[in-house]
């Protein structure tokens, strides 16, 4: 057990120790990562992390960010989600990048190891799935539940296919465990790139099972693995459920209003399913930028790349403090942190995986290479991807159609991972000693020598006949990889090498000289890189050539080519990820009140909020410390959206004054100036009662009555939406009320009216999940005003209360214990099965 064991711990050390040196001052300086993303988050979660460590529960609304909106998507836990210690578990307890990477690395192992590769090879492709580029570029940005998934998609894969073509119930296990752990990491736009896929694979599969007449084996095994998908799917029902739920109100969800009309001299605005198509393309990769696979610098490789001063637009007179990020990034996206590169060492070993590995795998992992640079390409293949995005379930649902581009990161490591298992597999023959054939090579592998010893036939281990097949094969992959590099250079003798965003550098002072001398770096990026990979080509081809001519051992060859790939890779991530991306600040340290900060905080009422007009809407800083009317998040609630794009940002200050807005920050003027706090005199409270109901029949006419709305004495409903609420007007004008209790989920106030009325709160009207009580018995509640809440009371002295209680959060979380028991008793029953079932047909 132990000879069989030891190169597997081997293996996982290895990855620890690789893991704590690519990440070396996190673990022995203390220092931090830089991740922008990751700060955004702290800043937006705090008042929900705050509140749970002083009252001992996580509520599920917070105000801290664009005046209300619930947490799902930004700080909630599942206490039914058990497999949170098994994350920790398999993290070993490292520091959280760290444990990332190492995870990734991990699986990429696991996934070949199941496919009967063998130990130093499976080193070799886990290096090449966990080290691509784009897995560090993320960690830089911040974007962990999406590196988090990623980590575990080769669980998945290696579940998937163990499954099919092996032991059905120890690869159900494998898939299920691999699964529930993608899905748990909550980003759902890898796990539907993953099971994409998945699905090319199924169809691949199912075609052959028809040719081969094995149907109901086929169907036997796909119910086993829809069984523990439907488990893995039970683990993040809470996550799953609650998200669903919100995103029927976020911002990924058409708008009710119509379009606005085209100014003169403007072009009409798009419809609405073309602004959904805008906003999903934005990121779309270029065409020739998936040379960027093969060589990262093809387009200049990051948007803030540092220059030495032996470059161009150094020798050309630019300062030394500006070389640090230049933008040599010439491609067509606004802005890129850095490639999409799966290394030239391991697209030398795609293309032979396409010679050598069995035609079901290679067309499964080629078209699904295919389908990824399709889908990446997005507004710039429109023929094609208008119709994915119009036609293809749930894809319409998610951005930044560039993110597609990992399923060709996990395609093209794996085939080259078996591509070099196959060449290094020995080609040995069973043949009796002193046999004209036999030319001996190396010791017989142990299954030919126990065939051997069951045939009663001495043997040798002797190259087969297809080994000259294999050279060619070999002769040939290298060929292509190599002419693709020479003719990216022949090409690059005819680029400009000007970028859109060039523009703005001469806009902000650039010359033409320096634009002249940037334009001369980004060309000699790109010539730099082609010379590298066809020095890695050389070096992976050599090792291979010599293997095969049985000049070199396997194991010194696959040594070889697994340390060109981790050399390859990790001197190009360092590039995006390395020294400049660390820092001994914190987190919490990096969140200091400014004085303006400082001073809005003496205010200690209940509950009130601050617009930071320094860039409101894509920053969290603000709602670390108080009640923000903007924020940082991709899915906001869609009516929110639709008063910044239509209120707030046409600087209506009525609407402000309705949010409860009462302090400004208003950012330097100049240069050495500091932040200034304006109180805002017109802010309405936390509440209030209006004279008059006024009736509308449409979104839009509610809208734009906000354009001239008194909303401190009207209030505005959209009474088809809301039939019960009727027009009314109040004489009273003595009624108080006033917030007495503030929880970010539970708001109380009091109230003293002489009549029945109307009050409108500054609170954002959820539907789903808030309940209005009035002393004690629940009571419905309205919106008005487009985006606040509502309630007509009766005349007197009583409590008012708002709890936030979503009863998805419930069901959810119940569902997800449940499925948690499942999936720990059924991947434990069916490992164990599956292992017993393999050493019976071993023995």
């Amino acid at each position: 057990m132990w000879q069989r064991a030891w190169p597997h711990v081997l293996a996982v050390l290895f990855f620890v120790v690789l893991a704590v040196a690519y990440f070396a001052p996190i673990v022995f300086e203390h220092q931090t990562l830089a991740q922008h993303d990751i700060t955004q988050f702290q800043g937006g979660a705090h008042e929900t992390q705050q509140w749970a460590a002083e009252h001992g529960h996580e509520p599920l609304w917070t105000n801290s960010m664009f005046s209300g909106m619930p947490t799902y998507l930004i700080s909630v836990h599942f206490p039914g989600d058990l497999f949170v210690y098994v994350q920790k578990f398999i993290a070993l307890g490292l520091p959280g990048v760290v444990s990332n990477l190492f995870v990734a690395l991990l699986c990429g192992y696991v996934l070949l190891v199941a496919l009967g590769v063998r130990p130093l090879v499976a080193v070799a492709g886990a290096v090449a799935l966990g080290f691509s580029s784009y897995n560090l570029a993320i960690l830089a940005a911040g974007h962990n539940t999406k590196s988090w998934a990623l980590a575990y998609a080769p669980l998945v894969l290696g579940g998937l296919l163990l499954a099919m073509r092996q032991n059905k119930w120890l690869g159900a296990a494998l898939f299920t465990l691999g699964l529930t752990m993608n899905m748990r990491a909550n980003h759902p736009q890898i796990t539907y790139y993953l099971g994409l896929l998945v699905v090319i694979y199924g169809i691949i599969e199912l075609v052959a099972a028809i040719r081969a007449g094995r149907l109901p084996d086929f169907f036997s095994r796909v119910i086993l693995l829809g069984v523990g998908a439907l488990l893995a799917v039970g683990v993040s029902f809470g996550r799953l459920y609650t998200t669903y739920e919100y995103s029927k109100y976020s911002n990924r969800s058409p708008s009710e209003l119509k379009a606005l009309p085209a100014q003169p001299g403007q072009a009409a605005a798009p419809s609405a399913r073309q602004q959904d198509r805008d906003y999903a393309f934005a990121y779309s990769y270029g065409i020739g930028e998936t040379m960027t696979l093969l060589v990262p610098n093809f387009y200049g490789g990051s948007s803030a790349m540092p220059l030495g001063k032996d470059s161009h637009i150094a020798a050309a007179g630019l300062p030394e403090e500006y070389l640090t990020a230049m933008p040599t990034y010439w491609g067509d996206q606004s802005y890129v942190a850095g490639p999409v590169y799966v290394g030239v060492t391991v697209c030398f070993l795609f293309v032979l995986g396409l010679f050598v590995v069995d035609k079901r795998t290679r067309y499964w992992l080629l078209a699904g290479t295919l389908v990824s640079f399709v889908l990446a390409w997005g507004k710039n293949f429109e023929t094609i991807n208008n119709l994915i995005f119009d036609y293809l379930p749930g894809y319409r649902s998610f951005r930044a159609v560039s993110m597609a581009l990992v399923i060709a990161q996990l395609a093209m490591p794996l085939l080259a991972a078996l591509a070099l298992s196959r060449i290094l597999r020995p080609r040995m023959a069973v043949v009796p000693a002193g046999s004209p054939a036999a030319v001996p090579t190396e010791p017989l592998h142990p299954a030919l020598a126990k065939a051997a010893r069951a045939a009663g036939a001495p043997a040798v281990a002797v190259d087969s006949a297809d080994n000259l097949h294999r050279i060619k094969q070999l002769l040939y992959a290298g060929a292509i990889t190599a002419g693709f590099l020479l003719l990216t250079w022949v090409a690059s003798l005819s680029f400009d090498y000007a970028s859109p965003q060039d523009a703005n550098l001469t806009q902000s002072g650039f010359t033409p000289q320096l634009m002249s001398a940037l334009r001369a770096d980004r060309a000699e990026l790109l010539h730099n890189d082609i010379w590298r990979g066809l020095l890695f080509v050389g070096l992976t081809l050599a090792a291979l050539y010599f293997y095969l001519k049985g000049k070199l051992d396997a194991r010194l060859a696959a040594l070889a080519v697994a340390a060109l790939v981790l050399l390859d890779l990790w001197t190009v991530d360092k590039r995006y990820l390395g020294e400049k991306n660390f820092q001994t600040e914190t987190i919490a340290e990096s969140f200091q009140p400014s004085p303006a900060d400082t001073q809005i905080l003496q205010d200690k009422d209940l509950s009130y909020r601050v617009l930071n007009l320094g860039n409101p809407f894509n920053e969290a800083r603000t709602s670390y410390f108080h009640k923000s009317i903007g924020g940082y998040h991709g899915a906001k609630l869609r009516r929110y959206q639709d008063l910044i794009e239509r209120q707030i940002s046409q600087n209506n200050t009525g609407v402000l004054n309705m949010l409860n807005t009462r302090y400004v920050i208003v950012p330097p003027q100049k240069q050495g100036e500091a932040e200034q706090v304006q109180r805002n005199p017109g802010a309405l409270g936390n509440a209030w009662f209006v004279r008059e109901v006024k009736a509308v029949a449409s979104p839009d006419a509610e809208m734009t009555a906000l354009n001239t709305l008194n909303a401190k004495q009207v209030a505005v409903v959209d009474t088809k939406k809301f039939p019960d609420v009727k027009p009314a007007t109040y004489a009273d004008s003595s009624s108080t009320i006033a917030l007495t209790s503030y929880a970010p989920d539970a708001l109380t106030y009091r109230y003293t009216a002489a009549q029945p009325g109307t009050v409108v709160f500054s609170e954002i009207y959820y539907a789903d999940g808030w309940q209005a009580f009035l002393d004690g018995q629940p009571v419905p509640h309205f919106r008005a005003d487009w985006a606040l809440r509502a309630m007509q009371v009766p005349a007197g002295s009583h409590e008012i209360k708002f709890v936030f209680e979503p009863k998805e959060y419930k069901v959810g979380n119940t569902v997800s214990l449940l499925s948690s028991i499942g999936v720990l008793l059924a991947v434990g029953a069916a490992g164990i099965f599956g292992f017993r079932r393999r050493e019976q047909e071993s023995s």
